[in-house]
């Protein structure tokens, strides 16, 4: 992944995330093989409620989207809320209908990791599939592997899902050589 720029997005508005230290544990393995890297989670994604009059107005907004703009490739984590994403990463996948009219629209091309955290395997699953509809929906390249963990199982949980969670960044490196 050497000089690739990977960008991680998700996560809850809590500094103990356990998504958030999904994604940053698939950052570390971008990073070690040579990426630069991104992490955008709680404050750095907590928007207003999208609105096309507005949205692009917002300096925060505005930083976010030119980080997406940047990177080569995407993780998105999110926590399992009522067996699907929370609201906080779903409006800060809205906001990027700021990019419509860009060369590169939405996700158009890019490789998109995906990670769902929740308390059982019916919630993380069903979180992973509501993302992956989304990733397609923005023209994004999800990975074939899709990391669902299921925070019931404890400190653990993310360590005993971290070879998933290689094999996934291991997919998006060898898109990015393509």
């Amino acid at each position: 992944m050497q000089g690739f720029h990977i960008v991680a997005l998700g996560g809850t508005l809590r500094p103990t995330s356990g998504t958030a230290r999904a994604l940053q544990t698939a950052l570390d393995h971008a990073a070690a093989a040579g990426a630069r890297t991104t992490l955008l989670t709680g404050e750095a994604i907590d928007f207003p409620n999208y609105d096309p009059a507005e949205a692009g107005t917002d300096p925060r907004v505005a930083h976010f989207i030119d980080t997406i703009r940047s990177a080569d490739a995407l993780l998105i984590g999110s926590p399992g809320y009522h067996g699907t994403l929370s609201g906080l990463v779903k409006n800060a996948l809205d906001h990027i209908e700021l990019t419509r009219g860009d060369a590169r629209v939405y996700l158009d091309g890019m490789p998109v990791g995906l990670i769902a955290m929740a308390a059982g395997w019916q919630a993380s699953v069903s979180t992973l599939q509501a993302l992956r509809g989304i990733v397609h929906a923005l023209r994004g390249w999800p990975t074939p592997i899709g990391v669902a963990i299921n925070s019931t199982e404890g400190e653990n949980a993310i360590a005993t899902c971290a070879p998933q969670i290689a094999m996934m960044m291991d997919q998006i490196a060898g898109f990015l050589r393509r």
